[in-house]
Parts: structure tokens; sequence; C-alpha cells
């Protein structure tokens, strides 16, 4: 790992500050039953504080400045990312060779009254699973996802996800993960099985660019 300049710490710091703010914004407005002219007046405020935000942007083709793409840092990721305000947002540490993460998903996660969207149960997999594939030396791209659920996931409650590589083969890694209560970590809520395939170099390369394409293609032999 290198150093972080106290100008980039400063950054990543201020874009979590935003995304904290901007993640508040997101619950309030879901839940809020504030009279129609208060919302028409909180309408107006935040397009005026998103003005000066908008005035100096990066394309899809760019990335943010405060990422350090190699070493995984990701400030915008819609699942794990401190300055998004789609990310609950997870966070993820290691317990041997399975990835734990934990998060609490509020109403604007909310499918089925009072439990969340299916397909933020998936989303919240797929990034489970990728993240356990990469840090098993076998980067790679989902290729399928496969998710089963056993039971609706509930809001406003605190939840444990894992992933864990089960197998790998040449370029396919296959990884299994689960979303549970974290105070009922062994009742099993959704679980999915995923495969994730390593790019090809010249994949990688013409997906990514020279400097992001080694973080998805296959491994080096040797």
């Amino acid at each position: 790992m290198h150093a972080v300049d106290d100008g980039l710490l400063r950054r990543r710091e201020a874009i979590g500050e935003l995304g904290d703010a901007l993640r508040l914004l997101v619950e309030n407005a879901t839940a809020t039953e504030a009279p129609t002219e208060e919302l028409l007046r909180a309408a107006e405020r935040i397009r005026q504080a998103a003005a000066p935000l908008g005035e100096r942007v990066r394309t899809r083709f760019d990335s943010a400045t405060a990422d350090d793409l190699i070493a995984g840092v990701r400030l915008y990721n819609p699942v794990t990312g401190a300055g998004s305000a789609l990310a609950p947002p997870v966070e993820i540490h290691r317990e041997g060779t399975v990835a734990i993460g934990t998060c609490t998903l509020g109403l604007a996660f909310e499918g089925p009254p009072s439990y969340a969207h299916g397909g933020v149960s998936a989303m919240l997999l797929d990034q489970m699973l990728g993240y356990a594939v990469t840090h098993s030396g076998n980067p790679g791209m989902t290729g399928r996802l496969e998710t089963t659920y056993r039971r609706p996931v509930p809001l406003h409650t605190p939840l444990r996800l894992t992933g864990e590589v089960v197998g790998v083969e040449n370029r396919r890694v296959t990884a299994t993960g689960t979303i549970a209560c974290a105070d009922e970590p062994g009742r099993v809520l959704v679980e999915a099985t995923g495969l994730f395939i390593a790019l090809r170099a010249e994949q990688a390369q013409r997906l990514f660019g020279p400097v992001l394409s080694r973080r998805y293609q296959e491994p080096r032999a040797g």
C-alpha cells in the first residue's frame, strides 16, 4: 500500500461527508410525510445545492480523482462507496477465506412493504462474491449469478453478508454467498452462487485500458 497524501485524504473525507449527507437526504425524502409545499421548497433548495457540484464533472470514461483503481478504492461504488448516495454502504472485511459484510438497508431499498427489493439483494451478493474472488487472487467479472430467495430481507435491521470462493478452474472462478440478519447469522435469507471469468489480457485492455486492465485479467503463470 502506498502512502496517501494529506490532500487526497482530505478529499476522500469530504466525499464521505457529502455521501453521508446525501444518504440522509435520500432516507428522509423516502420516509417523509411532510406537507406538499414543504416538498416543493425542499426540491428547490436541493437544486440550488446541486448546481455548483455539476460545474466540474467527469464522464463515464474518467475515473474519480479520489479513487485508486488498482488498490480497489472506489468512493462511488453503489454498494460500498462512502461517497455514493445509493450505497447502504456495506463495510467488508475478511475472516480467513470468507468475506464478511455488514449493512442496514433503509426505506430507499424497499420492495415489498417493510422488506428489501429482491434486486438489491442480488446486487449486494454480486459485490460480496466479487470481493471474495478478487481477494482470492483470481479476479474476474461476473458471468452468471444464481440467487435463491428463502426469506424476505427486513429493512432497518443490521445484516450480515458473506462471500467465499469455492472453486477455481482455469479462468473460471465459482463463489457462494449469503445474506442473514446479524443477530441470526445461521438463518439464511438469500443465497447466491456466482461464476466469475478472468478476462484475457486483450479483453481487459480493450475494456479498461492499460491501468485497470490488470485488475480483471487472468493471472499470469509463474
